[in-house]
């Protein structure tokens, strides 16, 4: 499957299927490592997966995915691809920011981004805005957001 985040993948998945009168639950563990872009340095970075998924299939007149729970297949059909549902699995583990733990970046890249961070700051306090930054350890605001901050106070 084609994944702009995820770029390789080891996973052993165990699905466990019961039946049960006219409905089959599929129980589905997903344990591995997958690789991911790195969002700091771009660099590839191992994520581990542990996850589980389940849903109840039964067969009916159309293919029918509107829940969650249940997908209705038509009663043609003598074989179900869980691929997707493996996919989307293993997407929905992954988190939004996934960066590789305090240290372990690619050290150009990293050293590219502080010269630029610094850059930018810099080129703030030179048109004049320096007093909205704090470099002894407190948090940087844009004073763009300070002004739009200013609008909602005063409704």
């Amino acid at each position: 499957m084609e994944s702009s985040d995820i770029r390789d993948a080891d996973v052993n998945v165990a699905l466990k299927v019961t039946y049960k009168s006219d409905l089959y639950d599929l129980a589905f563990a997903v344990t591995g490592e997958i690789t991911l872009l790195c969002d700091r340095c771009l660099d590839d970075m191992q994520y581990a997966v542990d996850t589980d998924y389940h849903i109840a299939v039964k067969y009916g007149d159309d293919y029918c995915d509107d829940s969650d729970e249940l997908l209705i297949i038509p009663e043609s059909d003598n074989c179900l691809n869980v691929a997707y549902m493996l996919y989307d699995t293993v997407s929905l583990a992954i988190p939004i920011k996934h960066v590789h733990p305090q240290g372990q970046c690619n050290k150009a890249m990293s050293a590219m981004l502080k010269k630029h961070r610094a850059y930018n700051v810099e080129e703030l306090d030179e048109a004049g805005d320096s007093d909205s930054f704090e470099n002894d350890g407190e948090s940087i605001t844009d004073p763009r957001w300070d002004e739009l901050k200013k609008l909602t106070e005063n409704n």
